[in-house]
């Protein structure tokens, strides 16, 4: 090879100089693109969660109790006897049904008291950037608009949001009954996912021969990878809740929800969201398998073992830190998925718990969305809460995966 020039060579140099110096500026400005991107989204997030309300009673607390008593002093008696007075006999009914009046302690039939009777509504809200800098004209327009309101600083992230099932008024919404649905969902999607994918990446990996059908079937696996999910929500659609909807329904087992109609249940929505990520499992779960040395398998081969031995023994815990890696990323975005959901027929509005995988379900995002499509402005202050709930389940259940991918991995060099 003829040597180049030394001045050639420094103009060479210098032009590749220039050109890494762009390049890390662009890759230095996608990044402080993508933090103040997050970081927006994080304070609209946060600032809708907490701020001041204008709350109204329906009804005077003070004109309740005989004789002018504060209600926050009045005994389980009176306020059964309130309860009693200023809500209907069906109600009564319903509440003694859950758990009667003359057991629930002093605090509970207080709480009942002031949700049912008291009535307290917010008729008003701001943001937590309103609340801290232009309290002023709230107050104004407090005097002007709500004058019989007093002003609260409220956090709409509260232990009531976790606690409580869905409700048409906004201080009263909950999202027990979508946290349960999304835990439930995400079970039945791993243990039918990650099990089917690994089994199909150690296959193509190790077994499958290099022919026409299996480098059709590879290519086809990275173009379902791509697909949008809408589409397997159409899949989930007529395969689990039209064809096979004996089975998904419960009726095949004798198991049917006596709410459930048809095969819209949390089967469904679990297989359907298996089938979305089942090709990121895959895929990354090859990638991990082939970067195993060959050189560990041709030693276990060596001392005699077979071709099941190499792989479950030596193959797969190798690579196993990495395919938790990728199941991590795949479980992370089926818990956020909310099109296929809606397809194959999530509720918007549920109020029982799921009992079972053959229950009607709804989902922490399709819960969110159905918060932000209400008309009263307080629903979307329910609905940034149900967000940050939203986020800490996700973290938690990646975290609580990187934990047991650590172990593994701490596993394998001590080895």
């Amino acid at each position: 090879m003829t040597a180049l020039p030394p001045l050639q060579f420094e103009e060479n140099l210098s032009g590749r100089h220039r050109k890494s110096l762009i390049m890390r500026f662009v890759f230095q400005a996608s990044t402080i693109i993508g933090i103040i991107a997050l970081t927006a989204l994080l304070y609209n997030i946060i600032t809708e969660s907490f701020g001041f309300v204008a709350v109204e009673n329906e009804r005077d607390p003070d004109a309740l109790i005989g004789g002018g008593a504060p209600l926050q002093e009045a005994g389980k008696d009176a306020l059964a006897a309130v309860l009693r007075e200023h809500v209907s006999e069906g109600l009564i009914r319903r509440l003694d049904a859950e758990r009667p009046l003359v057991d629930r302690s002093r605090q509970e039939l207080y709480d009942l008291v002031v949700e049912r009777v008291v009535n307290p509504r917010v008729v008003g809200s701001w943001t937590l950037a309103e609340s801290l800098f232009e309290k002023r004209k709230i107050l104004l327009t407090m005097s002007e608009e709500f004058p019989g309101a007093r002003l609260v600083f409220r956090s709409w992230l509260r232990p009531e949001l976790i606690s409580k099932p869905q409700s048409s008024v906004p201080e009263r919404a909950g999202v027990r009954t979508a946290i349960l649905g999304s835990l439930w969902v995400i079970f039945i999607t791993v243990i039918i996912s990650f099990p089917v994918g690994v089994g199909a990446a150690i296959y193509l990996e190790e077994y499958a021969r290099d022919n026409l059908l299996n480098r059709v079937i590879q290519t086809n696996i990275y173009n379902l990878a791509g697909i949008p999910s809408i589409i397997y929500g159409m899949l989930g659609l007529a395969i689990f809740v039209r064809a096979l909807e004996p089975l998904t329904s419960g009726s095949l087992l004798g198991l049917a929800d006596s709410s459930t109609a048809n095969g819209r249940t949390i089967l469904s929505a679990g297989l359907t969201l298996a089938l979305l990520v089942l090709p990121i499992i895959i895929i990354n779960a090859q990638e991990a398998i082939r970067s195993v040395p060959q050189s560990l398998r041709h030693s276990s081969y060596g001392v005699g073992a077979t071709k099941w031995q190499t792989v479950w023994h030596h193959v797969l815990p190798a690579s196993f830190d990495r395919v938790l890696t990728g199941t991590i990323l795949a479980i992370s975005r089926a818990i956020g998925e909310t099109a296929p959901l809606v397809v194959i027929g999530a509720s918007t509005f549920v109020t029982l718990d799921p009992k079972s995988v053959f229950s009607k379900f709804t989902t922490l995002p399709i819960q969110i969305y159905q918060l932000t499509a209400r008309p009263q402005a307080e629903f979307r202050n329910a609905a940034a809460a149900a967000i940050v709930v939203l986020l800490v389940l996700l973290l938690t259940l990646n975290a609580s995966a990187v934990l047991l991918r650590n172990r593994y991995s701490k596993k394998k060099r001590m080895l």
